[in-house]
């Protein structure tokens, strides 16, 4: 007899906003910046300010898809000495206190050293509800996209602009729990306008699955969430946060100057 699936965090999280017709907010911080106390806390934090569901990011030497901002971010972490396992005790840390939805943000390359099979469990293990991996197709993730399924952790994959109608099928299948749809060709960052394009090519992903599409990539402002919220079921928001945890990086009310920001910009999804 085989066990009934059961959904993880991330896809609960969405099958309720559903229910509730709202879409996801998802704001994303660097992990151990400013330090990973003030993570932990931000992450606890955000969930009070209509956050679904956080992106965690893996600070990594050379992170080819993120701006100028998130790479200072990854810098100023790497010199701390973040890597993988301490992200782990923090998502642990931050197990016992709330079961929002974590994403962990990483490149291949931390991964690989760290050992799939042993990053897979860790992160099964510590709380973590997803993988993302902006460099690693779907083609070569079939042993970390098997070993998520066995334990319920979901593969999110990128869709972007450029995605053809047909790789555009075989990635959303392959995604679990959503599907990352990059609002724009180039890296991260804040963008004043988005191309027109990016609802017809979300149309097109919504004819080969239901799973949630989320956007990001250059969304920075209330205005420009709510405005993609209409076409999407969820809204990422990274850089922008991270220049608010900079702006304030030192001030006793980092937390919460920071997290008024995020309301502002999650206040509009709900």
């Amino acid at each position: 007899m085989t066990e009934a699936y059961v959904m993880n965090r991330i896809e609960r999280t969405f099958k309720e906003l559903k229910r509730k017709r709202e879409k996801a907010f998802i704001p994303f911080i660097t992990a151990g910046d400013p330090n990973l106390k003030s993570t932990e806390e931000l992450v606890l934090s955000f969930e009070h300010a209509g956050a679904d569901i956080v992106e965690l990011g893996v600070p990594f030497s050379d992170p080819l898809a993120d701006g100028p901002t998130i790479q200072a971010s990854s810098t100023r972490a790497l010199k701390k000495g973040i890597n993988l396992q301490k992200i782990f005790i923090t998502v642990n840390r931050i197990r016992q206190k709330s079961q929002i939805p974590i994403a962990l943000m990483t490149y291949y390359n931390p991964v690989l050293h760290y050992g799939e099979d042993k990053f897979i469990r860790d992160a099964k293990s510590n709380g973590v509800d997803g993988v993302i991996i902006p460099d690693l197709p779907p083609e070569e993730a079939k042993n970390l996209i098997r070993k998520a399924k066995k334990y319920g952790i979901s593969m999110v994959f990128f869709l972007a602009p450029t995605t053809t109608t047909k790789r555009t099928e075989h990635i959303v299948k392959s995604s679990t729990g959503f599907i990352y749809y990059v609002s724009m060709a180039g890296v991260t960052g804040a963008k004043k306008r988005f191309a027109a394009e990016n609802a017809a090519k979300i149309r097109t992903a919504r004819r080969f699955t239901n799973k949630p599409i989320c956007v990001g990539f250059g969304i920075s402002t209330p205005a420009q969430a709510k405005s993609v919220a209409k076409i999407a079921d969820g809204v990422i928001v990274g850089s922008a946060i991270i220049k608010q945890i900079d702006k304030h990086r030192g001030n006793k009310n980092l937390v919460k100057n920071v997290t008024r920001f995020v309301w502002t910009l999650s206040r509009g999804l709900k």
